[in-house]
């Protein structure tokens, strides 16, 4: 009875402390406080963001994401057209080495497309960035109400947009 209470206490402590884990590392980068906000119980999309900085000697290149509760992760971005504020898809998003990329509110950002649940406040869920050279970096996404300033809207930079 002793070793089942001692595992049970060991894995609360393991998720406690993961609980608190908001950055990763992998390869020259690293992933600064993984967040997304609530969504209303019927929500169909969603968004995540965080910050990558690239601490590498080369650059890198966000090439997409995947979660297990949305059924497809795009990465998108605000642009100004005319007077307007318009969202786009980006195929890719560039990391340069020595720079920092924010993912956040009215900026660039991850839609979490056809949610199969609506996330809460609280809780956390995993999502894997794919990156040309860092390849998989799986992150716990947690749930936290809007807490971020808006992000400077991003103008158009090349890439070409869907």
């Amino acid at each position: 009875m002793n070793r089942i209470r001692t595992a049970i206490a060991s894995l609360l402590l393991l998720s406690a402390t993961g609980a608190l884990a908001h950055d990763y590392e992998q390869g020259g980068l690293h992933i600064d406080h993984p967040w997304s906000r609530p969504a209303p119980p019927m929500a169909v999309n969603g968004s995540a963001y965080l910050v990558i900085n690239n601490h590498g000697q080369a650059g890198d290149v966000l090439l997409g994401a995947e979660s297990p509760v949305a059924e497809r992760v795009e990465i998108h971005t605000h642009v100004m057209d005319g007077d307007m504020m318009k969202m786009r898809q980006l195929e890719t998003l560039p990391v340069p080495a020595g720079e920092s990329v924010t993912l956040a509110p009215g900026g660039h950002h991850l839609m979490l497309m056809g949610l199969k649940q609506a996330p809460k406040e609280g809780e956390r869920f995993p999502l894997t960035l794919n990156f040309e050279q860092a390849g998989e970096v799986a992150v716990e996404i947690s749930v936290e109400a809007a807490h971020e300033k808006p992000a400077k809207p991003a103008h158009d930079d090349g890439h070409q947009h869907h």
